[in-house]
């Protein structure tokens, strides 16, 4: 169903708002300096990217490792790691580092990894037979690597998140070690209790030494959660530990507004002189003997930061654009009994209209987490999605529009096909129609395909559909082309009107890969994209077609 369509030339990066050096990790772990070579490796963790209202964890890892050059902090490459980086040791004579990887699963098991990483290449081998948790690894001469592992599992109780195995394995030439070549037998060696060591400190205070040496500052910043343009060619952010940010054409930022956990959301206010932040707030985050706090809504005004107001819905709410000022709010929370309620406010009103209204409005069903986001760019109305069947359902959700009494009004069936289980995602709302991303539930594994970026009319006709293998996790559109990002890192750009692929490209920054967590085509006509790890990237816009 999508045609084929001459290719979009690749986008130019313009600019890199709050970027420095080590961006590409996150949050450092572990860290190891080696004379010898002049690299820096760095295990670090750029987050997830799941939230109350957001359902795009699936098939995630935010856990990094970086190889960078000690002279100029240049980095040389970055792997993904499906387990936490433990531990990390160059090698004394080969372009080699190990790696140990690993948790504990929740539930029986401690699993992770032995990575050998050619850092000449870039190379990875996964070296043992069997997963298990290295906690610690050293190099003992050129052929001997000692190794504290967790025990297997945890049937021993308590006292095995305690403990560690000391094993030894020799290899004459580690360079030659191929996947899975490290038995399970080599690694049994003898149990003693085991301190965990917290090394993210200690890299940390590596890092920023190794930065100043170099006359650059070093901050932790990690997940671009929204990102928009204005009109003057500032731009606003929200991220992990900052509600909102302004950035100025200048690249210097303006304003920022901190928050204990961070913004998720932004909404532009009616007025086009303020917006609204949604932070979020988790039951896991609260400090010691507090309850759980509601969600925190701000609104900023855009040119000076000052947060003008401050609401706290009972629980979480999710915002949900409705054009103008019209504004609803969607609780997160799953209903103990009964329905859910939709409010619709006129924003901004009134300090503390939106409390008031939380719990007015009709009925719409629960929001279940993985099943009913549904944030539009763009919108005329509010759109909201709204299932039919048990809370926990994926199947029979309809995409409605939100009448000015606060009435959902089913439109359409949101799923394609439309029988299926499945998940929602992001949208946007283009000329009487509108585009927006799922992705078919899978049991056990996904197939190929699964996902999809859909266009159809407001009465349901479906305009083209392009089928894919990664869900996307941020959409919009400058009428012209359709800009997709998924959870691969990758960025699609299809034409607007067929549905045509017209590049489908790896996004990086200085040819380090990174990935969108959200994106937005500013008033310029250019790209904006929030990465995972906190930067917000601005590439050319509008450039002519080729023929």
């Amino acid at each position: 169903m999508t045609a084929e369509a001459a290719e979009a030339p690749e986008p130019i990066v313009r600019r890199v708002l709050g970027g420095g050096p080590f961006a590409e990790i996150g949050d450092p772990a572990v860290a190891v300096a080696d004379d010898r070579s002049g690299l820096l490796a760095v295990g670090g963790d750029v987050g997830s990217v799941q939230w109350t209202g957001g359902p795009w964890g699936t098939g995630w890892s935010g856990h990094r490792i970086g190889v960078y050059e000690r002279d100029g902090l240049r980095c040389r490459y970055v792997l993904r790691s499906g387990k936490p980086v433990r531990a990390l040791a160059f090698h004394p004579v080969l372009p080699l580092l190990a790696v140990g990887t690993g948790c504990y699963d929740g539930g029986y098991f401690f699993e992770g990894e032995l990575l050998l990483v050619r850092v000449d290449t870039g190379d990875v081998v996964s070296a043992l037979e069997y997963e298990r948790e290295v906690l610690d690894l050293a190099w003992h001469g050129s052929a001997d690597l000692r190794l504290v592992l967790s025990p297997s599992e945890d049937w021993e109780g308590p006292v095995a998140h305690e403990q560690g195995h000391t094993a030894v394995v020799h290899r004459a030439d580690w360079g030659a070690v191929g996947p899975g070549s490290v038995l399970g037998e080599e690694l049994d060696g003898p149990v003693a209790p085991y301190d965990r060591p917290d090394r993210g400190p200690e890299a940390r205070r590596l890092l920023a030494e190794l930065a100043g040496a170099a006359g650059r500052g070093w901050s932790l910043r990690r997940r671009v959660w929204a990102v928009e343009g204005l009109p003057d060619g500032r731009v606003l952010a929200a991220l992990d530990g900052v509600l909102a940010e302004s950035w100025l054409p200048s690249g210097e930022r303006q304003w920022a507004v901190g928050d204990e956990e961070g913004g998720r959301q932004l909404v532009m206010s009616g007025d086009a002189a303020s917006v609204w932040a949604n932070a979020e707030r988790l039951r896991s985050h609260a400090r010691p003997g507090r309850q759980r706090d509601g969600a925190r809504i701000a609104r900023i005004a855009i040119d000076t930061g000052r947060v003008l107001e401050t609401v706290r819905p009972d629980g979480y709410a999710i915002l949900v654009a409705g054009g103008g000022r019209r504004m609803v709010l969607r609780p997160a929370e799953i209903p103990s009994a009964g329905r859910e309620r939709l409010s619709m406010s006129e924003l901004p009103g009134p300090a503390g209209a939106l409390a008031a209204d939380v719990q007015q409005g009709p009925g719409t069903g629960g929001f279940p987490l993985f099943n009913h986001p549904f944030p539009v760019r763009r919108a005329s109305r509010p759109y909201v999605l709204v299932g039919s069947r048990a809370q926990w359902s994926p199947r029979d959700l309809w995409v409605s529009a939100v009448d000015a009494d606060g009435t959902p009004r089913p439109l359409f069936p949101h799923g394609r096909p439309p029988a299926a289980d499945h998940f929602g995602g992001p949208a946007v709302e283009i000329a009487q129609s509108l585009v927006y991303a799922g992705s078919v539930y899978e049991p056990h594994a996904r197939r190929p395909g699964s996902c999809y970026v859909v266009r159809r009319s407001l009465d349901g006709a479906v305009l083209w559909e392009h089928r894919g293998d990664h869900r996307a996790i941020a959409l919009d559109s400058d009428g012209k082309d359709v800009y997709a990002a998924d959870v691969s890192g990758a960025l699609t750009v299809l034409d607007a009107g067929t549905g045509a692929v017209r590049r489908r490209m790896a996004l990086a920054v200085d040819g380090v890969p990174t990935c969108a967590l959200s994106l937005a085509v500013s008033p310029q006509k250019r790209l904006l994209v929030g990465t995972v790890d906190g930067r917000v990237v601005e590439y050319e816009g509008d450039r002519p077609r080729p023929a």
